[in-house]
């Protein structure tokens, strides 16, 4: 499996394996282990709402102690690292993924996918799939992400959250 294989399954089916928006974030955590709390999260205590809690580069964001969200941040240039349930076999992967190269995965495994105009605007491009609702936002490169094409748009981030 790779990181567009992650990538792709999770355009389609807002899940990333068993995890999904709405599920215990104890079951999460017995899935994945203990994650790493917001600051706001340790000051404030576990029923503070909207603050992630971690796993590297995985991200699930928390709304009275259920998945509210589920975000995979990446930075281009460099390597990430995801849970093994998330991406099994690999401690890091290659983050750098093309805007092109991520709609063409997902044309080539039919997942519908437009523009998301909302978050779509300056330095910045997103796409929405369908009928999942993940959202996918690319941005040009900032100077410290070193990768090889510095005027084309790469994935930062690909998220879901529930309505």
């Amino acid at each position: 499996m790779t990181l567009t294989d992650v990538l792709v399954d999770f355009a389609r089916t807002g899940r990333i394996g068993p995890l999904h928006c709405g599920m215990p974030l104890a079951d999460a955590e017995d899935l994945l282990g203990p994650g790493r709390p917001h600051p706001a999260i340790r000051l404030k205590g576990p029923d503070i709402d909207g603050y992630p809690y971690a796993w590297d580069g995985l991200e699930l964001e928390v709304t009275q102690r259920r998945v509210s969200g589920i975000w995979i941040r990446l930075w281009p240039g460099s390597t990430t690292k995801l849970p093994p349930l998330v991406l099994p076999e690999s401690e890091t992967h290659e983050a750098t993924v093309l805007r092109e190269e991520l709609t063409a995965a997902l044309d080539s495994a039919g997942c519908l996918h437009e523009v998301n105009s909302n978050l779509t605007f300056g330095r910045q491009s997103s796409i929405l799939t369908q009928p999942a609702n993940v959202c996918a936002v690319f941005s040009l490169p900032a100077r410290n992400n070193h990768v090889p094409h510095r005027d084309r748009h790469y994935l930062d981030v690909m998220h879901k959250h529930t309505a």
